[in-house]
């Protein structure tokens, strides 16, 4: 089992010895199918009760997977015809964000998404997938083009943030994220999003202002990563396990909380397991709801994605009952302001005398 995480260690060693046997059998010629047999079943209730329990630490860790699916590796798989867009017309062209024209099921699309590297070289390049500002005014870019032309807009989140170094500050980071937040509200076509990976703070919410934002099963989306939160609660980026299980960043919390509308299942043991069967499952609710909203007018739209967002997060106040103490003072205070009106009231009013201009009354 090519990159497996530490729980999965139990599922690596049966494996393992499935194959010897496999193996020694084959060898000596001796017949083990029935304990091959037993071994298997086994195996498989293993891999059950370790795929059907995995901690919102353990998503963390999967969700960020090396081997893990990337934007490209999936619009290849998804798409059809796709052809890239480079640069954002103001100061270059930034490799942490892909993006152009492509046809899904027949009809034409706009698609976005944030990119990670596959080797350390490419990672470099790439800026770990946080993008610079031109990377969030690339995508602005080709959402307007979208826009234009009636394009529906597809992106994929896959992000531990906006690159945080002193050339993307220079470059107006933050007015780069916050445009995209006010003009992606007002897009006048679908847009979906897929949170592919780990989707972090304002670099994953500058390309997630959707009419729909779906999750993959195992990947993590917040406002900030576990590793910054640990940072600044408990000075220690390495209890970011810990982090993790406190923030409600799996696909399943955050669809109790309404952030989401949908959880895209992955194959077993995740989505870096069968990149095709990953492919096939978005691909199948990425045209479920483009078809959902076909026929929408732009304020429609609009107004959906507008509701969509305001509907997170709820609050609820209750109001505390007043000491009997206070309930008493209060009531003092009201009868003494009475009296001291009444008093006033009774009082003769007196003309202040007028005066002209050198200070004499007259």
């Amino acid at each position: 089992m090519a990159g497996g995480l530490p729980y999965e260690a139990p599922l690596i060693e049966m494996r393992k010895k499935i194959e010897e046997l496999v193996q020694f059998g084959q060898e000596k010629g001796i017949d083990f199918t029935e304990e091959i047999a037993r071994l298997e079943e086994r195996y498989h209730r293993l891999e059950e009760e370790i795929y059907t329990g995995i901690t919102a630490a353990q998503k963390m860790h999967l969700a960020r997977h090396q081997q893990r699916p990337t934007a490209l590796d999936l619009i290849q798989l998804i798409f059809t015809d796709f052809m890239e867009l480079h640069g954002d017309r103001m100061f270059g062209d930034d490799l942490a964000v892909v993006g152009g024209l492509a046809k899904l099921n027949g009809q034409t699309v706009t698609v976005i998404g944030q990119q990670r590297g596959k080797d350390t070289k490419d990672n470099i390049a790439r800026f770990f997938g946080s993008a610079h500002p031109e990377g969030f005014r690339k995508g602005l870019r080709l959402m307007k083009q979208a826009d234009k032309f009636g394009r529906p807009i597809i992106t994929f989140v896959d992000t531990k943030g906006a690159y945080p170094g002193n050339t993307a500050e220079e470059r107006g980071q933050s007015e780069a994220i916050a445009r995209n937040l006010m003009e992606m509200a007002k897009l006048s076509v679908p847009v979906i999003v897929v949170v592919i990976g780990e989707g972090g703070s304002g670099g994953a919410l500058a390309m997630a202002v959707g009419n729909r934002v779906l999750m993959l099963e195992h990947a993590i989306y917040s406002a900030i990563s576990p590793n910054g939160a640990a940072s600044i609660l408990w000075k220690d980026a390495s209890k970011a396990d810990q982090a993790a299980e406190a923030m409600k960043i799996t696909a399943k919390d955050l669809l109790e909380m309404d952030v989401i509308e949908e959880i895209i299942p992955e194959p077993r043991g995740g989505a870096h397991r069968d990149y095709d069967g990953a492919a096939a499952a978005i691909s199948e609710a990425l045209v479920r709801h483009l078809q959902e909203m076909k026929g929408w007018s732009a304020e429609q739209l609009k107004q959906d994605r507008y509701e969509k967002f305001r509907k997170i997060g709820s609050v609820t106040f209750e109001a505390a009952a007043p000491e009997p103490e206070m309930v008493e003072e209060e009531a003092s205070s009201e009868a003494e302001a009475e009296s001291v009106e009444v008093q006033a009231s009774e009082q003769p009013l007196q003309a202040e005398p007028v005066r002209n201009l050198s200070g004499n009354a007259e």
